[in-house]
């Protein structure tokens, strides 16, 4: 059991947090007089490793994601959703969400299709708060930065949320508040030919591609304001603000969270700072989830969909559930790191 434990480790912090790699950036950067233990030295080494660790983890899963993804086209999705019913319909939905696109903007117009298709409301819900929240891509990075345990809580509690939202909203029969454009579209069957396996190396390397140029600037973004945090902000500051002592901490991040957009993989680096500098971390979680759930751009592109009653019930049960989930992650944090 050791040696598997010893393995693990060495995987988690080798190869998915390459720790080698960080090691190296402080040698060379020593080696042309920078001290990596002063804030400006700290901070370019921390800006260099997360933007190479991010870029070249996100690569690699992007490209095995897309993969699995070329093998749920909306067509076939739709017709695997259409096969179950009552929460397992919800848990289907909220799973397919995983393997779909890394941000809420790219989730809308797929949720609009399955609406247009004639799938429950409750059942697209489930889809739309997983999609961004949850995929396998944050996952791995996740569990490179965070541990295994918080990456799967992480998920499984992201999941249970966008399924419990979609049930919700299904149970509250919220039909009539699609925007009737949507409700009066005609669904059409298309077939969905099998692609070869050249056919789907070279979709992964396009998504690749595309994705990459969609989130750099997120990233280096995010990266940016972690270094900050990381070399500059007091960690008397961030406890005071985000630490244990301020029992409005989780309301307050998530709060900070809605307003901004970015996906997972430009929030991770800004979290890693902020919980090394004493942030708890169902508040550092719960900023996560705000941000990639709830951004402002994407409220106002579903805004075009649904009428306001049915986007204020969505944005009330999406922010309750991350409030709940960033005290109950608070409460249990010293079991989990």
């Amino acid at each position: 059991m050791e040696i598997f434990k010893t393995i693990w480790l060495f995987f988690q912090d080798q190869v998915l947090g390459m720790k080698w790699l960080n090691a190296l950036i402080g040698n060379l950067l020593s080696m042309f007089g920078l001290d990596v233990t002063a804030p400006m030295g700290g901070s370019v080494q921390f800006f260099i490793y997360d933007v190479l660790k991010i870029t070249v983890l996100l690569c690699v899963l992007i490209f095995i994601i897309s993969n699995i993804q070329s093998y749920f086209p909306p067509e076939r999705s739709k017709k695997i959703m259409s096969r179950f019913h009552g929460v397992w319909a919800n848990i289907m939905a909220a799973l397919l969400g995983t393997v779909t696109p890394f941000c809420s903007c790219s989730s809308i117009p797929l949720f609009i299709g399955f609406t247009s298709a004639g799938l429950p409301l409750g059942v697209t819900f489930s889809f739309l708060i997983s999609s961004p929240m949850v995929d396998l891509g944050s996952l791995v990075l996740l569990m490179s930065i965070f541990g295994a345990k918080v990456a799967l809580v992480y998920v499984v509690v992201g999941l249970v949320i966008a399924v419990i939202g979609g049930t919700l909203i299904e149970k509250l029969h919220m039909e009539n508040y699609v925007e009737e454009f949507i409700r009066s579209a005609s669904s059409v069957d298309i077939d969905c030919p099998d692609i070869t396996r050249m056919e789907r190396i070279i979709y992964a390397r396009d998504q690749v591609q595309s994705t990459l140029k969609k989130v750099l600037p997120y990233i280096l973004i995010g990266v940016g304001i972690g270094a900050v945090i990381h070399n500059w902000i007091p960690e008397s500051w961030i406890e005071i603000v985000l630490g244990s002592n301020n029992p409005f901490g989780v309301v307050l991040a998530t709060l900070l969270g809605v307003p901004m957009y970015a996906d997972i993989f430009g929030t991770i680096p800004v979290a890693e700072a902020l919980l090394y500098k004493g942030a708890q971390l169902g508040t550092v979680l719960s900023f996560m989830m705000a941000v990639t759930t709830l951004s402002l751009p994407s409220i106002i592109m579903l805004r075009k969909a649904v009428k306001p009653k049915l986007l204020a019930t969505f944005i009330a049960i999406c922010t309750i559930g991350i409030i709940i989930v960033g005290y109950v992650f608070n409460i249990f944090q010293y079991l989990l790191i």
